[in-house]
């Protein structure tokens, strides 16, 4: 055993090492920050070219709804490398640029921004291409309609009228402009809530005949946005509307993607044994002690989840205790945690007491464990692949989020049982079975109820993938400590953490 966790760490500090020299390398690109005060909007934004004050043109790119102005960095050197000069905004409530968020502030900032850009003579808009992704993308074909710009790039932009499926109240714009001269629009083979098929249809409607469509292969609504082929085509598209030289250009280097991978996985393979000696090396004796949780049927414990999560749907279309949290569908998730979770505690309330007994001293290096990792996670992430770093006026939502969180792991642990009784796979599949069924009752209330919980859907698979680490984590703290409240407590910073990434700020 000492020798497979010596492996293990001398691999994650090797991954990490990798990591560090492949994203922090020296960069072909030269970036620099500006604060642009635009239509009442102080937009924080990343201007990216190749060091030459002669360029060939402009680019405005805009990312997509809970991005930032790093993630769509890929992208925008893309772009540089056909010599153009391109600035990537962090929208409101986005990245480094304070809110308040809504779509239309959105749009409007973008807008003001492009023409604070021509006023000032930075840009010229004939040689000028808007573009975006998702909300960026619908903001570009938006704006593009307005502003006589060059050309319009909309990566998989979010829909704007009601089809395939599509409720009015999950639009983030309605009223679509028709479609500005020289856009290309492209979506990929993966995409939620018919976004493929209603840019199709918005480009085959073009009467002007000067737009074109692109589908995607095996491609997913956010790996485009590091997709060969997308670049290629941008580039294409950047080069036939303005004129530039037809010779093949180069897409950026993936060694910097590569590397913030590596190092991200490096990291996750140092958090075990970094959980277990801050946690367990402490605590043997509790762990070995009588795990005071009784047993359940996984079938009731479902219906258990299914039932709770149904009545806070419903509570939650008259009444949203945390909507002053005023993060955009983060009150509503946070609401549902608690809600949740009380409710199956309320069932469960004489187990409570004998659940919730540790040492102080467990709960707080679990504590401590939790808040470590997501300083790791999240600053690696914003050094490298998309600024997480959560400031501070997403830290002072952090206490909302951990005890809407607490509840519902309390809740959950309980229904997994004691442990030793499954294996920890088994373990691993039925808590994450449970969440399932309750992420199947908030579409229900997006799609039955229309409670307007969309991000929930667009995040779903990065909530699937946190859910698995998180849970992995938690069911070892457990099982070191032998404390069912040092497991849920070490599960809430985290889960809140992630609600601090993830929400823009309204």
């Amino acid at each position: 055993m000492k020798a497979r966790g010596g492996i293990r760490l001398g691999i994650g500090a090797a991954l990490c090492v990798a990591g560090f020299v492949l994203a922090k390398g020296t960069s072909a690109y030269r970036e620099t920050t500006v604060a642009f005060d635009a239509g009442g909007c102080h937009l924080v934004t990343d201007i990216i070219d190749k060091g030459q004050d002669e360029t060939q043109g402009s680019v405005v790119l805009l990312h997509g709804l809970s991005a930032n102005k790093k993630i769509m960095e890929h992208l925008a050197q893309a772009f540089a490398e056909q010599n153009l000069r391109v600035f990537v905004p962090d929208l409101p409530g986005h990245g480094r640029t304070a809110g308040p968020f809504t779509f239309a502030r959105a749009e409007s900032c973008s807008e003001s921004l492009v023409r604070e850009l021509v006023a000032r003579k930075v840009i010229e808009a004939p040689r000028t291409i808007l573009a975006g992704h998702s909300m960026g993308g619908a903001i570009a074909i938006r704006v593009g309609a307005r502003v006589d710009v060059a050309g319009v790039i909309a990566i998989s932009p979010a829909p704007m009228r009601v089809a395939h499926g599509v409720p009015a109240d999950m639009l983030p714009y309605t009223n679509p402009p028709a479609l500005p001269p020289h856009t290309l629009a492209t979506s990929a083979a993966f995409e939620p809530l018919g976004i493929r098929e209603l840019t199709r249809e918005m480009v085959a409607d073009d009467p002007g005949g000067t737009s074109a469509y692109l589908f995607i292969p095996r491609a997913t609504h956010v790996s485009v946005l590091f997709d060969p082929r997308v670049m290629r085509a941008a580039q294409d598209w950047a080069a036939k509307t303005l004129g530039l030289a037809s010779s093949p250009v180069a897409v950026p280097p993936s060694a910097p993607l590569v590397g913030a991978t590596l190092g991200l996985a490096g990291i996750l393979l140092l958090a075990g044994p970094f959980v277990r000696e801050t946690v367990g090396a402490r605590n043997r004796q509790a762990a070995n002690a009588p795990d005071a949780a009784a047993e359940f049927s996984i079938w009731r414990s479902l219906m258990e989840v299914a039932l709770a999560s149904l009545m806070a749907v419903i509570v939650l279309q008259f009444w949203n205790p945390f909507s002053f949290v005023r993060m955009y569908n983060g009150g509503y998730f946070a609401s549902f945690l608690l809600m949740t979770g009380l409710g199956l505690l309320l069932v469960h309330r004489k187990a409570i007491q004998e659940l919730t007994r540790a040492r102080v001293a467990t709960v707080v290096w679990a504590a401590f464990a939790a808040l470590v990792l997501h300083l790791l996670v999240t600053g690696w992430s914003d050094a490298t692949l998309t600024e997480s770093w959560v400031s501070t006026a997403r830290w002072a939502r952090f206490p909302v989020f951990f005890v809407a969180a607490l509840p519902y792991l309390l809740a959950e642990e309980l229904l997994l049982g004691p442990n030793g009784t499954r294996p920890g796979w088994v373990q691993l599949v039925v808590a994450l079975a449970l969440r399932l069924a309750a992420f199947l009752v908030i579409v229900f209330g997006i799609f039955v109820l229309h409670s307007g919980a969309i991000m929930l859907i667009l995040l779903a698979l990065f909530l699937a993938v946190f859910f698995v680490f998180q849970r992995m984590g938690m069911s070892l703290v457990r099982r070191e400590t032998g404390s069912v409240l040092a497991a849920a407590v070490f599960g809430a910073i985290l889960l809140a953490g992630f609600c601090l990434v993830i929400f823009p700020v309204t």
